[in-house]
């Protein structure tokens, strides 16, 4: 009887998710009524309204409103999700708050398309690209190296220019900077591309190296491939078994994936990149300067990789030390709390109160109508505890609504906090976290910054919290920031970057030839 109970339940449940499924792709694929993609610009214009508490920081209400009232009356015949997309997304990049994103809805796959799909990659995704000089061109690539320098020219029956000329309306930086656009382009350039065109199966690039033109075809292919050719080739060539290993052998081999597994914890291994979110590393085999890479402030053992570099600084008394937070778009506000307390030579605050538009951010967060269910059920459960949690924390100051983050508390640096001389490198992907943390370093003159304008606004960035709302008709979804995050520190003009002290922009020739300019300028620099 139980079984028979389990079964019934599984096949009802499988019925109502391809049923589910179906229903979706119809909504995505169907054309919408003039009147319903109406009633959706109306409905993320007063979600933003409600929830967004730096809505007209850099655009008017007057302007914004004629823009949403124009998106309005541009509509004049039914359109598919993903047309309705195109129109909406440059309007929301408009408000010029880099944490707002539009996704259109894809087609979804039943559950046995998806076992197969988790066997498969496609081959266009193991390419890197950067941006520069108004070209794209290939940094990276995991299968074919002969690619990487070759530029990018036309995708399918496409002109690359035309194609990067209508995604870097899609997105905004925070306010008037500029530096984040190219940047972003290049480091984002296939996810946009994927929410253009869908999923594919293939699809024929042609790329240029020097004057020659050549088109390549990349497929959906089975993800151990690779893995199987080399397998196979390593038996054909080598018939001779591998000896037994001792038990010492054996012993040190699980030792040192152990170490490595550590490792992985605390540098915060990227196993899609097969790269670590931090790196500590010494230039000079004296110990003289030391370069921190950051990625990014998310996944990781961040507390334990900061304290055993900086008590190795701090050991060996090394006089310089180099922040790479280039390409780092932002993250945990914990982390950079955490790793400001090694560079702070006094008691700081790392942040203002946040200003929000509810007194229940978290709620709102979590019951969004994109969250994903499990979160939704869980915040029902504690919703108690959530809402009187939220109600101690926020305060209400001439009208506005406040979030006491204990970042905004008075602190005081680690006792082994860095003395030293201090760079930092940045450039238009240093954004959000990084931002934040890259004003407090300029504002308290611990720095030399070089590198080019940060594409994260100096005056802080509406994000922490964030809401993810699917439009009822188009299911487009749009994730905005719920609070303002800034810095005690402010700069006029407002809506730009922290500015490097020292300008140097890498050129295509820097790129391909490994040629660092920015860190080698600091290291002349060292030398005088």
């Amino acid at each position: 009887m139980k079984h028979h109970y389990f079964w019934s339940i599984s096949i009802l449940f499988l019925f109502l998710s391809c049923g589910s499924v179906k229903k979706h792709n119809e909504i995505v694929t169907s054309l919408h009524s003039i009147v319903e993609l109406q009633d959706d610009v109306d409905a993320v214009y007063n979600q933003l309204q409600k929830y967004h508490p730096r809505l007209y920081q850099y655009i008017s209400k007057t302007d914004l409103d004629f823009k949403f009232d124009s998106l309005k009356a541009s509509i004049k015949q039914p359109l598919t999700s993903h047309d309705f997309y195109e129109k909406l997304a440059p309007v929301l990049a408009e408000v010029r708050q880099g944490h707002i994103s539009v996704t259109p809805p894809q087609i979804q796959f039943t559950k046995k398309e998806r076992k197969v799909l988790r066997k498969e990659k496609f081959e266009f995704y193991d390419l890197a690209f950067k941006y520069i000089d108004k070209k794209l061109w290939v940094t990276e690539s995991k299968t074919d190296s002969l690619l990487i320098g070759s530029e990018v020219v036309q995708i399918e029956n496409e002109p690359v220019m035309e194609l990067i000329k209508k995604y870097q309306k899609l997105y905004a930086s925070d306010g008037f900077n500029t530096t984040l656009y190219d940047r972003y382009l290049g480091r984002a350039f296939q996810k946009l591309y994927a929410r253009d065109k869908g999923f594919l199966d293939s699809l024929s690039v042609t790329f240029k190296e020097q004057d020659l033109l050549y088109t390549k075809m990349f497929r959906r292919i089975p993800k151990d491939s690779t893995l199987s050719k080399s397998d196979s080739l390593k038996k054909l060539n080598d018939p001779i078994k591998a000896p037994k290993l001792s038990k010492a052998e054996k012993l040190i081999k699980k030792q040192e994936a152990k170490h490595k597994r550590l490792k992985n914890k605390i540098f915060g291994f990227e196993g899609s990149e097969g790269k670590y979110t931090r790196n500590f590393n010494f230039v000079d085999p004296d110990s003289l300067v030391a370069i921190i890479k950051i990625r990014g402030f998310g996944n990781g053992n961040y507390k334990k990789f900061y304290k055993q570099s900086f008590e190795q600084l701090d050991s060996l008394k090394t006089p310089n030390l180099i922040i790479d937070l280039r390409d780092n778009g932002g993250g945990r506000i914990d982390e950079i709390f955490y790793l400001y307390r090694y560079l702070a030579q006094e008691d700081f605050q790392l942040i203002n109160e946040s200003e929000i538009k509810t007194r229940i951010p978290f709620m709102v967060y979590t019951m969004s109508n994109g969250s994903p269910l499990g979160l939704k059920i869980v915040a029902g459960l504690l919703s108690p505890i959530i809402i009187t949690h939220n109600l101690i924390k926020t305060k209400k100051v001439d009208d506005e609504l406040f979030y006491k983050f204990r970042y905004s508390k008075l602190k005081s640096p680690f006792e082994n906090n860095y003395k030293g001389k201090l760079y930092v490198l940045i450039n238009g992907n240093s954004f959000s976290a990084s931002s934040i943390l890259s004003t407090n370093i300029q504002a308290n003159n611990l720095a030399t910054f070089v590198g080019e304008e940060a594409g994260g606004a100096y005056n802080g960035t509406v994000a922490g919290l964030y809401k993810i709302y699917d439009l009822e008709n188009s299911l487009v979804s749009v994730r905005f920031g719920l609070m303002q995050i800034d810095a005690p520190y402010k700069v006029e003009p407002n809506g730009f970057g922290v500015k490097p002290d020292i300008k140097i922009v890498p050129t295509r020739n820097d790129i391909f030839n490994d040629h660092d300019p920015e860190v080698e300028w600091i290291l002349e620099d060292i030398k005088d």
